[in-house]
C-alpha cells in the first residue's frame, strides 16, 4: 500500500475510534484521540467540530443519541461546541437524545441553550418525537419552554403523532396546552383520523371531547368509514355518539356499512344498519342481503383486477433516469437508518421521497408498507403491498406484506390466501408457513366470536 493511502486509512480508523469513543462514553479515550487528530494545531474545538461521519454526524450527535452525559458536558462546557449543531438530516443533539428517550440528556441540552423548536429536514421537532413515544415527562419539559405546540412536520403535528401511536396521556397533555384537535397534514390527515386508523379508543375519546370533527374526510375516508373497515366496535360507538354521519360516502360512493359488509363484518353492519339510509342499488336491504351483495360485488372487482395484464401495468411506469435512481437510493438509505432507530414517521417520509424518484422499485413499496404496519395504518400498508405485488408478482415478500396488512384489517381469509400464495413462491419460508397458520386460526376465532355475539 502506498504511503499516502496507508496514512489516509490510519486517519479514517482514528476518526472511527474517536466517534465510537463519543458513542460509548469513553471520555479519556475521546480526549486522547481528539488531541491526536489535532495534528495541525487548529485547536481541539475546531478539530472536534470538523470530525463527522458520512451523514455529517459529529461527536455531539453520537454522545446525545447514546445518552453519554459526561461526553456531552465536556463538549458543551469545556469545548463550547454549538449545542444546536445539525447533521445531514437536520437533526440536532437534542433531537437525537429525545428520539432515544434520554430525558436527562435532553434536560441538560435545554439548560445549555438547545433550541426546543429545532426541526429536522422533514419538520420533526423534539415535541413530535416525545409525543409519538408517549414520553410525558419530556413532553411536559418541552412544553414548559413555550414551544410551538402545533408545529407541522411532513407527518403532521405532535398531536397527530401522539394519536397515531395510541398515546392517550400525550394526547391529553397536548390538548391541555391548546393543541388543535383538527390540525391537518397536507394530505388532510387529522389527529382523529390517525387515532381511529390506529384503533386507539382512548385517544379518539379525548379528541372528540376536545372538539375534533367526526366527519372530516381525507381522500374520501371519514373516521367512521375507517373504523367500519377495521371493525372497531368501541371506536364506532364513540364516533356515532360524537355525531359521525353514517351516510357519508368515500370516493367510490360507499358508505361505512357497505365497507363493513364487504369485509364480512356482520357485527359492524348490525350496528350501522338502523342508522344508515338504504342504498337504492341494493335490492335486499337487510343485514344478510347487504353482506351478500357487497361480497359478490367485491369478488367481481377482484376477478377483474386479476385479469388485468401485469405487463400493461408495468408499461405505465415512467422510465427512471440514472440521476433519479441515485436520489432514490439516497432517500432509501435515510429510510433504512430511520427505521433502525425506530423513527418510523421519518422512515415513511424518506421512502416516499424514494418512491417519487423511482416508482419502479418494488423494495421501496415493501419497506414503506412495513412502516405503515408499525404505525398501525393497515390501509396504507395494503395499498403499498398491492402495488409491490404488481411490480413483482413472483416475490414472496410482497405476498407477506399484503398478508400482514390484511391480517391487521381483520380480513383473515384474504390474509391467509396472501400468505399461502407467498408460501407457494417460497416453500422453504418458515415465516410464511407460520403466518398462514396463524391467519387461519385467527379467522376461525374471529368468526366464532362474531357468531356468539349474534
Amino acid at each position: 500500500m502506498a504511503p499516502d493511502a496507508s496514512e489516509a486509512l490510519a486517519v479514517r480508523e482514528k476518526v472511527q475510534q474517536f466517534l465510537n469513543a463519543a458513542r460509548t462514553g469513553d471520555l479519556d479515550l475521546f480526549k486522547k484521540l481528539a488531541a491526536e487528530l489535532d495534528d495541525e494545531g487548529e485547536g481541539l474545538k475546531k478539530t472536534v467540530e470538523d470530525v463527522k461521519d458520512a451523514n455529517k454526524r459529529g461527536a455531539f450527535h453520537f454522545a446525545a443519541r447514546e445518552g453519554k452525559i459526561e461526553v456531552c458536558k465536556y463538549l458543551a462546557e469545556e469545548l463550547k461546541i454549538d449545542v444546536n449543531t445539525k447533521d445531514e438530516d437536520g437533526d440536532t443533539p437534542l433531537l437525537h437524545a429525545v428520539r432515544q428517550g434520554h430525558n436527562n440528556i435532553a434536560k441538560y441540552l435545554l439548560d445549555c441553550g438547545a433550541n426546543p423548536d429545532a426541526s429536522s429536514e422533514l419538520g420533526a421537532t423534539a415535541l413530535h418525537h416525545a409525543a409519538g413515544m408517549g414520553n410525558t415527562e419530556l413532553l411536559n419539559l418541552l412544553l414548559s419552554k413555550v414551544v410551538e405546540v402545533d408545529s407541522q412536520s411532513d407527518a403532521g403535528t405532535p398531536l397527530i403523532w401522539a394519536a397515531g401511536h395510541g398515546q392517550p396521556d400525550a394526547v391529553k397533555i397536548l390538548l391541555e396546552h391548546h393543541a388543535n384537535p383538527n390540525a391537518e397534514t397536507d394530505d388532510g390527515i387529522t389527529p382523529l383520523l390517525s387515532a381511529v386508523a390506529a384503533g386507539a379508543l382512548p385517544c379518539s375519546e379525548l379528541l372528540v371531547k376536545a372538539g375534533a370533527n367526526p366527519n372530516i374526510s381525507a381522500g374520501g375516508a371519514s373516521p367512521l368509514l375507517i373504523a367500519a373497515e377495521i371493525g372497531g366496535f368501541d371506536v364506532i360507538d364513540c364516533l356515532i355518539k360524537a355525531g359521525a354521519d353514517p351516510n357519508l360516502t368515500d370516493e367510490d360512493g360507499l358508505k361505512p356499512i357497505q365497507v363493513a359488509a364487504a369485509r364480512g363484518n356482520s357485527g359492524v353492519v348490525e350496528v350501522l344498519f338502523p342508522l344508515t339510509n338504504p342504498v337504492q342499488t341494493i335490492s335486499d336491504w337487510s343485514v344478510d342481503g347487504l353482506i351478500k351483495h357487497m361480497q359478490a360485488e367485491q369478488q367481481e372487482v377482484k376477478e377483474v383486477d386479476q385479469s388485468k395484464d401485469t405487463s400493461v401495468q408495468k408499461q405505465n411506469i415512467p422510465e427512471v433516469t440514472p440521476e433519479a435512481k441515485k436520489k432514490a437510493l439516497e432517500a432509501k438509505s435515510r429510510g433504512e437508518k430511520a427505521f433502525k432507530r425506530n423513527d418510523i414517521h421519518m422512515a415513511v417520509d424518506a421512502y416516499t421521497q424514494a418512491i417519487n424518484f423511482d416508482p419502479s422499485d418494488a423494495t421501496l413499496l415493501s419497506n414503506r408498507s412495513l412502516c405503515y404496519i408499525r404505525l398501525g395504518q393497515p390501509e396504507h400498508a395494503l395499498t403499498d403491498a398491492k402495488a409491490c405485488r404488481e411490480l413483482r408478482p413472483d416475490w414472496h415478500k410482497a405476498c407477506y406484506r399484503e398478508g400482514a396488512a390484511l391480517r391487521l384489517l381483520q380480513r383473515f381469509e384474504e390474509a391467509a390466501n396472501a400468505f399461502y400464495e407467498g408460501f407457494q413462491l417460497d416453500p422453504d419460508s418458515k415465516e410464511l408457513a407460520i403466518a398462514f397458520r396463524e391467519a387461519v386460526d385467527a379467522g376461525r376465532k374471529f368468526h366464532a366470536a362474531n357468531q356468539q355475539k349474534s
